[in-house]
């Protein structure tokens, strides 16, 4: 797991060939204006624009992937994001589909980490992660890096 700012993003670039692609296009100037949903970027690259109120815990599961690293971008809002070394999990909650690239588990985070606006979070396979949690509005993106 990486959490920083999008201005320090570059410490990271050469954890994947991917992240500079990534870390250009969340440094557009029209980010903020781009519609929700996804945008292809580039093979094995692509962006989850959303908006709208957070979540609360108990209504929310802990996720692993296996193919795909999540980079979280907040352009407004503030994501309360829980975290869990996926090696710590229990069985997951039902057979994962392998065209989602998502698990879920009952298993409840171990640490919190609050992250606003100009932040990146970087959640690799080996982190299980909730995203989405909060009481306030929020305007996120999440960039899908192929491993």
């Amino acid at each position: 797991m990486i959490i920083d700012i999008l201005d320090n993003a570059d410490l990271y670039a050469g954890l994947n060939p991917r992240f500079p692609a990534a870390f250009a296009f969340l440094r557009r100037a029209d980010l903020a204006e781009l519609p929700e949903g996804r945008h292809d970027l580039e093979d094995g690259l692509y962006a989850m624009i959303a908006k709208g109120p957070g979540r609360k815990v108990e209504d929310a599961l802990i996720e692993t992937h296996d193919h795909y690293i999540d980079l979280a971008y907040l352009v407004s809002g503030v994501d309360r994001i829980g975290w869990k070394p996926r090696r710590d999990l229990g069985p997951t909650m039902e057979a994962p589909d392998p065209r989602s690239d998502v698990a879920f588990y009952a298993d409840a985070p171990t640490h919190w980490s609050e992250v606003g606006p100009g932040m990146i979070a970087a959640y690799f396979p080996e982190d299980a992660h909730m995203p989405m949690i909060g009481d306030n509005e929020m305007h996120k993106i999440v960039v899908k890096i192929r491993i």
